[in-house]
C-alpha cells in the first residue's frame, strides 16, 4: 500500500472498536463457532489504551441484547449496573422552576422501570472478559488507521497507526510501523462518526437516497454526592431550560453505585445559533434546583463528551460492502424515542456475526459482500424499534420542542410508532448554522468552581492526554477556511461547539489565527460533524485521548 514493510497477521474476522457493538460481534462469533465446531480466529482492535477507556454514555441500559448473548449476567451485574427504582421526567420552565410531567404524558420509550443504570466503560470491560474467555484476541491501544483493499475493491483488513512519527512527519528513533491485520471479513464498530465507516460511506456512496445523518453531543459528569441525597436507581430526564429556545435536547440525572450520580446534557447538533456553547449550557444547568439540590456538597470525579448518532432508520446507510460490515453507532442504530442505543448496537453486532457464520457455512468465499446482513437486521427487533421511532427525531427538528413534542406523544403513545407516513429531515446539521450577525449572542455566567467549571479544568477530569510530537489528528481540507470563512461568518463556532477548548482564535501581530490544542481532544468528533464547510476531518492519533474509568 504505502511501501512500508509491516508485520502481517491473518484473522478470520477483525473487529474495529471495543465498544458494546464490537464486543458483542466477537462474543457471538465465538459462540456460534463453538456450536458449529468451527475454528474462527477473531480479534478486536480498540484505540483506547484499555477497553472502555473511550466509552461514554448516560447510560440507562435496556438489557434485551444482554439477555440474549450472556444469559445469567445478572449475577455479575453489580460491577456495571444498578436497577432503576424510580423514574421521572421534568420540564424546566426557567432557571429556578420546573414541572414534573405525569407518567401518563411521558412517551412509552422514556419509561425506564425494569432497566438498569450502567457505566458503559464498566460494561465494556465485563464484555471484554467474556470475549477473552471465549478466545477472542483483544488489542487495546491500537487504532485502525487505514483500510486494506484488493484490486477488485473488496476490503481485506486494516492497517494500524504507525508509532514514532514526529509532528512534521519524520520518523523518530522509536519509529515502529503499524501492523497489517488481514481479514476474511472486517466489521466496523467504531462508534459515532467512525472515520473508516465515514470514508466507506462517502467514497462508495452508501448513503444513497437516505436522509443526511443527524447527531447530538452528549456531555456527562460523574459526581460523588452526599449519601443522604442519594437514591440508588433514581432516573430523571428533562427538557426545556437552558436550551430552549436556542436548541433541542435534554438533560439526565442517574443515581447508581455507591453515592454516585451521572449528570449530563444532550444537545442536538442541528442548532442554528453559532454562539451556542453546549459545554457552557451544561455548566449553568447544574445551578438549577432540579440538579443543584442533588449535587450540593458533592465532588465531581469525571467529565467527558461524545457525539451521538441519532438519525435512525431514515438516515441508515447501506451497511455492507465486499469484505466489510458496519454495525452499532457507526451505522446509526440508536433508538431515538428511548434515547438508548447500547442494546441495539449489541444486537446489530450479533446479527452481523450470525450473517458471517451462516455465509461461511454455506460456502461463501472471503471478500464477497454479505448483503443479507441488512435484511436480517431489519427483520430483527432492531428493525422493529427503528421503524417505530423513525418520525421522532425529524418531528422535533422540524417543529421544535412544543409542536414536535406534541407530535411525538401522539406518534409514540397513541399510534405506537405505526403512523402510515414518514417525516424527513433533509437538512444536514452543519448546514443549519446561521451567520453570527443574524443571531443574538449568548452570555454565559462565569463558573463558580463549585458546581460549574471552566473547560480546561474539565479536560483534566477526563484523563485526556496526547503525545504532542505526533502528526495532528485534527486535519483541515483547507487550512485557510477557519479564519477566512468561519471567523467572519460565524465568529469561529469551533471555539464553542468543541467541549474541550481544542480550538482558539489567537492574534499574532494583530492578525487572527486558529490555534489547535490537539492534546485536549476528547475524540468526541463534533468538529468533524458541525464545521459549516465540513472542513475538519478527524483521523486517529498515534495514541492518546481520554482515559475514562467508569463513564
Amino acid at each position: 500500500m504505502d511501501g512500508v514493510e509491516r508485520e502481517s497477521i491473518d484473522y478470520d474476522v477483525v473487529v474495529v472498536g471495543g465498544g458494546p457493538a464490537g464486543l458483542a460481534t466477537a462474543i457471538r462469533l465465538k459462540q456460534l463457532a463453538s456450536a458449529a465446531s468451527l475454528d474462527l480466529e477473531v480479534c478486536v482492535l480498540e484505540k483506547a489504551a484499555e477497553i472502555g477507556g473511550h466509552s461514554l454514555s448516560g447510560a440507562v441500559l435496556d438489557v434485551r441484547a444482554l439477555d440474549e448473548i450472556t444469559p445469567g449476567w445478572q449475577s455479575q451485574a453489580a460491577s456495571f449496573a444498578t436497577p432503576v427504582t424510580r423514574d421521572e421526567f421534568r420540564y424546566l420552565l426557567g432557571e429556578s422552576s420546573s414541572v414534573r410531567l405525569p407518567s401518563l404524558f411521558v412517551p412509552p420509550g422514556m419509561h425506564n422501570k425494569g432497566l438498569h443504570v450502567a457505566s458503559l466503560g464498566a460494561l465494556c470491560r465485563w464484555l471484554a472478559d467474556q470475549a477473552m474467555e471465549l478466545g477472542v484476541d483483544l488489542f487495546p491501544g491500537f487504532a485502525a488507521a487505514d483500510l486494506q483493499v484488493d484490486d477488485d475493491g473488496a476490503v481485506t483488513g486494516v492497517v494500524t497507526s504507525d508509532r514514532g512519527v514526529s509532528r512534521s512527519g519524520e520518523r523518530k528513533d522509536a519509529y515502529e510501523p503499524g501492523m497489517a491485520l488481514n481479514a476474511r471479513q472486517l466489521v466496523l464498530a467504531e462508534g459515532s462518526r467512525g472515520h473508516l465507516a465515514r470514508r466507506l460511506i462517502e467514497e462508495r456512496g452508501l448513503a444513497g437516497g437516505a436522509d443526511p445523518q443527524h447527531f447530538a453531543i452528549g456531555l456527562k459528569e460523574v459526581w460523588q454526592i452526599d449519601p443522604g441525597r442519594h437514591e440508588p436507581g433514581k432516573v430523571v430526564h428533562g427538557a426545556g431550560w437552558p436550551l430552549s429556545p436556542h436548541a433541542s435536547g435534554g438533560f439526565f440525572s442517574y443515581h447508581y453505585g455507591e453515592a454516585q450520580v451521572s449528570v449530563g446534557l444532550i444537545v442536538d447538533l442541528n442548532y442554528a445559533n453559532p454562539w451556542l456553547d453546549p459545554y457552557a449550557e451544561l455548566q449553568r444547568l447544574k445551578h438549577h434546583p432540579a440538579l443543584r439540590d442533588t449535587l450540593k456538597g458533592g465532588e465531581r470525579t469525571a467529565y467527558g463528551a461524545r457525539a451521538i448518532t441519532k438519525g435512525g432508520l431514515n438516515s441508515l446507510p447501506k451497511l455492507s460492502v465486499p469484505g466489510a460490515l458496519i454495525v452499532g453507532c457507526d451505522a446509526g442504530t440508536l433508538n431515538f424515542a428511548k434515547i438508548k442505543g447500547i442494546h441495539t448496537a449489541m444486537k446489530s453486532g450479533m446479527v452481523a456475526a450470525e450473517t458471517i457464520v451462516d455465509a461461511w457455512q454455506g460456502g461463501e468465499a472471503a471478500g464477497k459482500e454479505l448483503a443479507g446482513y441488512e435484511d436480517r437486521l431489519m427483520a430483527s427487533w432492531v428493525g422493529e424499534e427503528l421503524r417505530s421511532c423513525r418520525n421522532v427525531q425529524p418531528a422535533l427538528h422540524r417543529w421544535g420542542a412544543f409542536v414536535g413534542g406534541a407530535y411525538v406523544f401522539i406518534d409514540q403513545a397513541i399510534l405506537r410508532g405505526r403512523a402510515p407516513w414518514t417525516i424527513h429531515d433533509r437538512t444536514p446539521d452543519h448546514a443549519a448554522l446561521r451567520p453570527a450577525a443574524q443571531c443574538g449572542a449568548i452570555r454565559y455566567p462565569q463558573p463558580d468552581g463549585v458546581l460549574s467549571f471552566d473547560k480546561l479544568t474539565s479536560v483534566y477530569f477526563s484523563g485526556t492526554n496526547h503525545e504532542e510530537d505526533q502528526p495532528g489528528h485534527l486535519t483541515f481540507r483547507d487550512p485557510e477556511l477557519p479564519v477566512a470563512y468561519n471567523l467572519p461568518e460565524f465568529d469561529a463556532p469551533e471555539q464553542r461547539y468543541c467541549p474541550a477548548k481544542v480550538y482558539e482564535i489567537v492574534r499574532e501581530d494583530g492578525a487572527p489565527r486558529l490555534q489547535v490544542n490537539a492534546q485536549n481532544c476528547l475524540h468526541c468528533k463534533v468538529c468533524d460533524i458541525k464545521d459549516p464547510r465540513q472542513n475538519i476531518v478527524w483521523v486517529p492519533p498515534e495514541d492518546g485521548g481520554p482515559a475514562y474509568i467508569n463513564m
